[in-house]
């Protein structure tokens, strides 16, 4: 028995090397040194003194970055928002879908990654643009209406619907959306249906069977939805830079603007890591949640 768990153990080892040396020094060393970077500063177009100084963060909080974190936090609360509230109808109806439609209906929300985000993004501008599919659809319908009107309704204009901060968050709630559904589905399906027979045959009623005791249960699933979908929000580039206009500037375009046009790497590198630091402390605050929940449970 000694000697299987030993050939056993090498052989565990011996799997997790690669992947361990992947993640070592393709994704710890580059970030440490991004690390280093936010304590440094210039000292010329293309120098960079490692000096220990704090300024970098300091300077994070002049004036407008604190204004610029804020509104990417709300930006982020509200797609994340928004995905839940469609998300978690989505995944109850995968979960109780027939056997035979669930396979389906869960290739249908993992679809879209298959295809690039930059491609999804300008699908969006083709659908939101001034004379996209939205706006000829509805200049359509405004035509029809303003004949049947005998032209009472006047010129047609177009919706506003592209280089805004509506843009932004529609995008960001289409790119996000499988990252809240995919989790709660997971804990919805594994869900004791029997509690349900019972609170349906002590006459709960659908409403309150949901709220009582569906939500509850899918506690664990809408708590680890809500973190995988605030984190990308929080950090999107793509979505805002291609969607939303000079007043929908998140903190991630702020961070690319450092690193290129600005040439202020130590800059740059100070607000990525206070990105990461919030992360940091959302799995934090998500995992005692979780042992709250579970010792309550007990």
């Amino acid at each position: 028995m000694e000697q299987s768990w030993r050939q056993a153990k090498s052989i565990f080892l011996t799997m997790i090397s690669a992947p361990l040396f992947w993640l070592v020094f393709f994704f710890f060393l580059p970030l440490g040194i991004v690390w280093l970077y936010s304590f440094g500063e210039n000292r010329g177009l293309i120098d960079i003194a490692f000096t220990g100084t704090w300024a970098n963060y300091a300077h994070a909080l002049d004036d407008p970055y604190p204004g610029i974190f804020w509104k990417s936090a709300w930006i982020a609360a509200l797609t994340t928002f928004l995905c839940l509230v469609v998300g978690f109808p989505v995944a109850l109806a995968i979960t109780f879908a027939p056997e035979k439609a669930k396979s389906w209906l869960l290739l249908a929300v993992m679809l879209p990654f298959w295809t690039n985000l930059l491609i999804r993004t300008y699908a969006l501008i083709a659908v939101l643009r001034t004379e996209g599919y939205v706006n000829m659809t509805y200049h359509w319908l405004f035509d029809m209406a303003n004949k049947v009107m005998g032209g009472s309704l006047g010129d047609f204009t177009a919706l506003p619907l592209l280089h805004n901060n509506f843009a932004v968050v529609f995008g960001l709630v289409f790119v996000n959306l499988p990252f809240m559904i995919l989790p709660l589905y997971s804990t919805l399906d594994r869900m004791d249906r029997s509690l349900l027979e019972a609170s349906l045959d002590l006459g709960a009623g659908h409403i309150g069977t949901l709220f009582n005791v569906v939500v509850p249960l899918a506690g664990a699933g809408i708590m680890s939805g809500i973190l995988i979908t605030f984190i990308p929000a929080l950090g999107s580039y793509l979505t805002p830079d291609l969607l939303g206009g000079p007043d929908s500037q998140m903190i991630a375009n702020v961070i690319e603007s450092q690193f290129k046009r600005a040439n202020n790497w130590p800059f740059g590198a100070a607000l990525s890591f206070i990105l990461v630091y919030l992360t940091f402390i959302g799995i934090a605050l998500q995992g005692i949640i979780e042992r709250k929940d579970k010792g309550r449970a007990a």
